[in-house]
């Protein structure tokens, strides 16, 4: 049996590591553009990948949500695949994974 504490530790900080990066790209993306159109285009390449960024985090956000939620229902740690344990080690390694390493490999 897992330790189900450690994990809601792992993903309430890693949630709250993310809300604040998230904060972090809006307030970039904010920010007023250059005058100079080859800067322009610079910062148009930047806000891209900064999108690109957020959008990643707000689907790990959505990850982490399903996971706590996985959690407060007593459902967190079984394959959604074969309803086997999955093993703490991956979940230390991927805190909201939903399937197990066998089934993973398939």
């Amino acid at each position: 049996m897992i330790d189900q504490t450690e994990f809601k530790t792992l993903l309430t900080q890693r949630r709250a590591y993310l809300e604040k990066k998230l904060v972090q790209f809006e307030h970039s993306l904010d920010q007023p553009k250059s005058k100079d159109f080859e800067d322009q285009a610079l910062e148009v390449e930047n806000d891209e990948v900064i999108e690109g960024l957020g959008n990643s985090g707000l689907a790990e956000l959505r990850r982490i949500d399903a996971a706590l939620h996985r959690i407060d229902s007593g459902a967190y740690g079984a394959c959604r695949n074969c309803g086997a344990e999955i093993s703490p080690e991956r979940l230390r390694a991927v805190p909201d994974a939903m399937v197990c390493t066998a089934c993973m490999a398939r």
